[in-house]
């Protein structure tokens, strides 16, 4: 016997064969059956019963990724690396092809199963082991929500100073821990309105996505012909922003491969994260197809249209400003303002949520399943959001790459680790009902509950990197030697430490059960669907 639950709701996960109360709203159904410990599957982490998204709904949830302030920001702090226009231009358009591959292979464990990344984890981390990656996942996803609602928030105070004059006192005059009283309103308003769109449910969090990305779209569309009228046309834009003297082509490999690199780097938090979106989409050549079009074709676009605005407001403002929000506080037309000012408060609270909202949802309600819902999980990480204080670090250029250093630095071992367990190792083949399982006897209880592979690989590929992405700096101010270029591939560096060492762990002491294709218990990947 089974029961169908409903996702996203409160109360208990249950076994018996109750019908369900009605929901409030078209939410994800998830069934737990008989055999699922109550300690490993609730309402939020079991399989879908039926996955309803199309290749539109994953297009527009990379339309709100990426048209954010922290993506625009990315983009135009390449500028002072110091190459071309044109060569950031394709240093994007690379990195982003990289991102779309790698966010395929991530993807296809949670499509095919229908569960969360956290459970996915389970067929290689172990069912107690899993838990792991979900606490490094959700402290990052935390420190990344932070970030990004303090660039909403910054926009929102453009606003208000706009349109409430007195309110440049609460900027200037009153301050608490390094943020002024006016940005602790801004961001505890869009703290409380994400809240509510969280906490309604996945289904309306993809109707906030499907609307949010094409309104961005228009905007940044509206801004870069603004800013090329207000110019003189495109006669009176130069495109080469680097600064000093021009690079040679043999100097410039190596920075636009830095360039790709960074690109990578801060796409990697959502790319580990895409499981618990490609786990409603119907198909994973729906999957693939919402991603083509919403990463290289998307960011082609939005590439083209950062450095059209970055390169215009030169000749219109007399400064590079790479940033949009301050781009839209120069222009002196209220209705200018209010429209970039919400434009891009939309933006970034549809990449919050879609990226840094519902993963450590699942990642703490994973944790402890009896007691902390997928509601709860969300909550704690944006209280956790707010003692960060992300305002105080994420602030300049190299505080910008350092901290994507650092954050690639910790979620590359975990892709390593995730994509060879299931693509080498396992070869796309799960026990779904093992993954809910503590006995013994389950495929995934290995020792105890632990892979010791998996934990091991992860501390051989995660010192490496995160000493890659930490000591450089240090090292170099101290005139010892100076690796501040092997920081920027802190990601890449985990991600094949983690795939190499499990793998070989794996060879030489095996702990993954080989499960046949002819089971009927046993999820196959390589089916075509």
């Amino acid at each position: 016997m089974t029961a169908t639950i409903i996702d996203q709701g409160f109360g208990k996960s249950s076994s018996t064969t109750t019908a369900p109360r009605k929901p409030r709203s078209k939410e994800a159904e998830t069934t737990i059956k008989d055999g699922y410990d109550p300690r490993l599957a609730n309402k939020d982490l079991a399989p879908l019963k039926k996955q309803t998204w199309s290749w539109y709904n994953i297009f527009a949830f990379w339309m709100s990724d990426v048209h954010s302030v922290g993506g625009y920001v990315t983009a135009g702090s390449l500028f002072a690396l110091g190459i071309a226009s044109w060569q950031v231009f394709i240093a994007l358009i690379v990195g982003i092809v990289i991102v779309q591959a790698l966010v395929n292979l991530v993807a296809k464990p949670s499509q095919r199963t229908g569960v969360p990344f956290p459970v996915t984890m389970r067929s290689v981390f172990g069912v107690k082991g899993a838990n792991i990656p979900a606490i490094i996942r959700g402290i990052i996803a935390v420190a990344w929500y932070g970030v990004q609602t303090f660039l909403a928030s910054e926009s929102l105070n453009i606003i208000f100073l706009k349109f409430f004059p007195g309110a440049r006192t609460l900027a200037e005059d009153y301050s608490f821990l390094g943020l002024s009283a006016l940005g602790w309103i801004s961001y505890g308003i869009l703290w409380v309105a994400q809240a509510c769109v969280f906490w309604k449910g996945m289904d309306t969090i993809r109707k906030f996505t499907d609307f949010a990305g094409p309104l961005v779209y228009a905007v940044m569309f509206i801004l870069a012909i603004y800013l090329v009228v207000r110019a003189g046309g495109f006669g009176a834009i130069d495109l080469n922003l680097s600064n000093g003297k021009p690079l040679g082509f043999v100097e410039s490999i190596p920075v636009m491969i830095t360039a790709i690199a960074l690109v990578v780097s801060y796409f990697s938090g959502p790319m580990l994260n895409f499981g618990d979106f490609s786990r409603y989409c119907d198909s994973y050549t729906d999957v693939k197809k919402g991603n083509f079009w919403g990463l290289p074709v998307n960011f082609v676009v939005f590439s083209l249209l950062t450095v059209i605005c970055a390169s215009a407001t030169v000749p219109v403002f007399g400064e590079l400003i790479t940033d949009p929000i301050k781009t839209v506080e120069r222009i002196d037309t209220p209705f200018a303002i209010l429209l970039g000012g919400v434009t891009f408060v939309t933006a970034t609270v549809g990449i919050n949520i879609v990226a840094n909202f519902v993963s450590p949802a699942f990642d703490f309600s994973h944790v402890n399943p009896q007691k902390i819902s997928w509601r709860t999980g969300g909550m704690i990480a944006a209280v956790g959001s707010v003692v960060i204080t992300p305002w105080n670090w994420y602030s300049n250029d190299q505080a910008i790459h350092y901290t994507l250093d650092l954050l690639g630095a910790l979620i590359g071992p975990l892709f390593g680790i995730l994509i060879a367990g299931y693509f080498i190792v396992s070869h796309q083949r799960i026990a779904v009902d093992d993954l809910f399982t503590m006995s013994p006897k389950g495929h995934y209880w290995y020792r105890n509950g632990f892979n010791p592979n998996a934990v091991l690989a992860l501390i051989l590929a995660g010192v490496p990197s995160i000493c890659c992405a930490v000591l450089p700096s240090p090292l170099k101010q101290m005139g010892i030697i100076d690796l501040t270029a092997l920081s920027n591939f802190s990601w890449f560096i985990g991600a094949g430490l983690g795939l190499m060492a499990f793998t070989l762990l794996e060879r030489h002491r095996p702990q993954i059960d080989q499960l046949s294709a002819d089971d009927p218990k046993v999820n196959d990947g390589n089916i075509v669907k």
